[in-house]
């Protein structure tokens, strides 16, 4: 277990064995105080007298014993256990007959009970249930019969260590849940900080051989182009390895878009689902993405359908632009809402071309972008200028309505 493990098991376990510790001592003094006041009623004084030197010293020897559960030994549980059987079955022939049948006590008394608790404390329920058993039997056969005195403190005896094991196992059980959940944040973080750190650093570089790739052209637009491979690969893996990277063309990237988007979900089970490993599909040679290196959560349906919404976009930038145009995806995790910018290098859109091709009846951006974003709450912002290229900007709130289910929608259009 980890450092931090150790620490907390401390902290829950070390007070039951420090009292343990002081409810031995003050129990052996207990029963040598009551052994004191009633010496001359014993028959057999000097066999008292003998066995209680016995428990002074092996109480007080073995202190650094019960300190913790990795000193208190199964060996040590033993002859602990054992010394206080012998001392209750050694009663009837040190006291008198009559004390014991008047509901004297035992030798050892109350001292007994924390070699049941020591054993409830090491080894849980079922080893404090096996100790205060035999105590039990000891006890019953001291008194030659079970008398309502003897039933009465055995039943507390086993009823409380039991309770007390069990508790203890509850509390070992918490402890190692609360440690796994500290490992596993503590993994976290280290990602995310990680994902920062690649995110600023080595992405960038992809980023930069490519762009410098393409402009020199020859064997450098290969490197470029492999540059760019590794750089989905390297953002795919920070991001959490959800999809793998595709090497298809951008027509298959929207099926797998798609078919991931319905995985993903089904693994959330109606939770909130990643909008990165949705968007992961599109990524390409010829299709930047930047995204932040947390997640970006959204309702299943409304991460679908900004998911098909920005392959709608890249679908317009291939097919009006020309299929070597290069696209940018840019995710935005803002408190209220998520904002996706797709931006192409292509040649632009003419002024009242939208407004034409609406009138035309081709209504891909009306439906398929401005559509989906407006059945989600959100808007798509489209900013065209001749010459330089096209930006279709999406933003979608997080707390999106989910009683009609945009995909649906998306299906009859």
């Amino acid at each position: 277990m980890p450092r931090g493990g150790e620490v907390m098991r401390m902290s829950v376990e070390q007070p039951l064995w420090r009292a343990l510790t002081g409810y031995r001592v003050l129990t052996m003094v207990y029963a040598v105080g009551l052994f004191a006041t009633a010496y001359d009623e014993f028959e057999r004084p000097w066999l008292a007298v003998v066995y209680f030197a016995v428990l002074v010293v092996w109480t007080l020897a073995t202190l650094p014993l019960v300190a913790n559960a990795a000193r208190c030994t199964r060996r040590f549980l033993t002859a602990d256990l054992t010394i206080a059987l012998v001392g209750i079955l050694l009663t009837p022939v040190a006291d008198a007959h009559e004390r014991i049948q008047a509901g004297g006590p035992t030798m050892p008394s109350i001292w007994t009970a924390g070699s049941v608790l020591a054993f409830a404390i090491k080894g849980g329920w079922r080893w404090a249930a096996l100790a205060s058993t035999l105590v039990a039997v000891a006890n019953l056969v001291e008194r030659g019969g079970p008398a309502r005195d003897t039933v009465h403190n055995v039943v507390l005896v086993w009823v409380a260590s039991i309770a007390i094991g069990y508790v203890v196992e509850v509390a070992r059980a918490s402890e190692r849940t609360l440690a796994r959940a500290l490992e596993i944040e503590a993994a976290t973080r280290e990602r995310e900080r990680l994902a920062r750190d690649i995110h600023d650093g080595v992405l960038q570089v992809l980023a930069m051989v490519q762009r410098r790739g393409a402009v020199i052209g020859g064997e450098a637009a290969e490197l470029g182009r492999m540059a760019g491979e590794q750089e989905v690969a390297l953002r795919t893996l920070v991001s959490g390895g959800l999809v793998p990277v595709p090497r298809a063309s951008r027509d298959t990237a929207g099926k797998e878009a798609v078919r991931a988007a319905d995985d993903t979900a089904g693994e959330a089970g109606g939770g909130p689902v990643d909008l990165r490993a949705l968007l992961a599909p599109y990524a390409g040679a010829l299709v930047n993405l930047a995204e932040p290196g947390a997640p970006v959560p959204l309702a299943p349906a409304a991460a679908r359908e900004v998911a098909a919404a920005v392959g709608a976009a890249l679908d317009n930038v291939r097919e009006h632009a020309g299929p070597d145009a290069r696209a940018w995806i840019l995710v935005e995790d803002e408190p209220d809402e998520v904002i996706v910018t797709v931006r192409d290098d292509g040649p632009g859109i003419p002024e009242g071309r939208l407004a034409q091709a609406e009138g035309e009846g081709r209504l891909g951006v009306a439906l398929s972008i401005r559509g989906r974003l407006r059945d989600l709450g959100g808007s798509a912002e489209l900013i065209s200028v001749p010459g330089q290229g096209t930006e279709v900007e999406l933003k979608v709130p997080k707390d999106t309505r989910e009683a009609d289910d945009p995909r649906g929608k998306a299906e009859q259009r």
